[in-house]
């Protein structure tokens, strides 16, 4: 059986550009990954996913700017890969996308250009 990931990709630019806190960037993740895993509750992969908690996979990965959020969204919405892609309120803006759980070879080559999330 292949294993079951989640991927993660946050705005890097928020942090060493618009210096938000460390906190509310972690927040950001935590509000994509909590939607999308509400969203795809009766997923049969999400089941899956959540049927070992221990052992769950996120990969956490680096967009440089809101930009990049947006074309892989569209990327996303192209290929009918189902994910949660987070506005930030007030002030609406794209700050985190997080994908639905799914086999890693099914959906990895989506994001092959992103580097891992570092500080």
């Amino acid at each position: 059986m292949s294993i079951i990931v989640q991927y993660v990709v946050i705005r890097g630019d928020l942090l060493k550009e618009l210096k938000w806190p460390v906190g509310a960037l972690i927040a950001q993740a935590c509000h994509a990954v909590t939607a999308v895993t509400h969203m795809f509750y009766e997923d049969e992969q999400t089941k899956l996913y959540l049927q070992d908690l221990d052992n769950m996979h996120k990969i956490v990965l680096e967009a440089p700017d809101e930009q990049s959020i947006i074309s892989l969204k569209n990327t996303l919405e192209e290929k009918g890969i189902s994910h949660k892609t987070w506005i930030e309120q007030p002030e609406n803006i794209a700050t985190c996308i997080a994908v639905k759980p799914y086999p890693k070879e099914e959906i990895q080559r989506y994001f092959k250009k992103f580097k891992l999330f570092k500080t």
